[in-house]
């Protein structure tokens, strides 16, 4: 088992290395020019190449490279071009709002996907399976700037009793978090409900009902967790939807978060900025992939006996 962990931990060393490189190549690929864009198209030329000497972008790439991975191994990440203020303050106080938001949308996804997507495997063709299967596909696609705005409408300006914007009370979390979350449970359940229904198939089962075992003991003793392998697995996928989601969600409910940042960011070419929010995106999520695999030691006696 140390072994396998061993592996995994430095896999993901070398995808976060990868990871580095190519969000600071995108970064200087994209069209634009982050100095004229912070002075201005009428700055003098001087006072532009200046600047650009104040803020690394006169050296060749692979030395701004390796300046700005040299800083981010400190936790360094420069200083905002727009607010002048260091990157790792600016996004600490907009970190909590979105690590909030992401923690009520995680629990309404489980909270749905679980026993929907279990109650739906055990009660195979039925008319709950029917429905629930039906719910899954149907909000699965419905994009998430279309059903906020839908439930901005419905819930805010018709019903008048949840606010559209902002933070405050725990009913600003209401909405963002019901996109995210039913968004989030929909694969979820799905995924759910393949793994478990295949598990119900296997012979050990049958044989356990044989031998006069109860639904709920097969279920939740024998199948639940020789299903969980696969929907480790699609965790991880779908927390990176859920941090990503989160861009658009935000950007939306005028959320002052993580997402709404790195957008606002972008418009105004913030390089720093951006690059640091997109590598901690990337780590959050290679760090999830990290957990899950060595999560398989304990769901899988197969991985830990080898």
């Amino acid at each position: 088992m140390k072994t396998y962990i061993l592996r995994r931990l430095l896999l993901a060393l070398l995808t976060t290395f990868g990871i580095s490189v190519v969000v600071f190549a995108l970064m200087h690929l994209t069209p634009g020019d982050p100095i004229v864009s912070i002075a201005g198209r009428e700055t003098d030329p001087i006072v532009i190449e200046a600047l650009r000497r104040e803020w690394g972008f006169d050296k060749p790439k692979h030395i701004q490279y390796f300046m700005w991975l040299n800083r981010a191994l400190r936790g360094e990440f420069g200083v905002s071009m727009a607010n002048r203020m260091p990157v790792t303050e600016l996004i600490g106080q907009r970190l909590h709002y979105t690590v909030r938001l992401n923690l009520v949308a995680t629990v309404i996804g489980l909270a749905i996907a679980f026993p929907v997507g279990v109650i739906s495997a055990v009660k195979k063709y039925s008319l709950f399976d029917y429905i629930g299967t039906f719910l899954a596909l149907l909000s699965q696609s419905m994009p998430s700037f279309w059903l906020s705005l839908m439930l901005i409408y419905r819930f805010a300006y018709d019903w008048r009793i949840l606010p559209t914007s902002g933070v405050g009370s725990w009913q600003h979390y209401v909405l963002p978090s019901m996109v995210l979350g039913t968004a989030w449970a929909s694969g979820l359940t799905r995924m759910i409900r393949g793994s478990v229904l295949e598990v119900l198939s296997e012979d050990y089962i049958r044989t356990a009902k044989a031998k006069g075992l109860s639904t709920k003991i097969v279920t939740f003793r024998h199948a639940l967790r020789n299903a969980m392998v696969p929907i480790a697995t699609s965790l991880t996928y779908w927390f990176a939807y859920l941090i990503m989601g989160s861009v658009i969600v935000e950007q939306i409910f005028a959320w002052p978060g993580i997402g709404r940042l790195m957008v606002t960011s972008l418009s105004g070419h913030d390089f720093f900025v951006v690059q640091a929010i997109i590598l901690l995106f990337s780590l959050a999520i290679t760090i999830a992939n990290l957990l899950v695999d060595i999560l398989y030691c304990f769901i899988d006696p197969r991985i830990r006996y080898d």
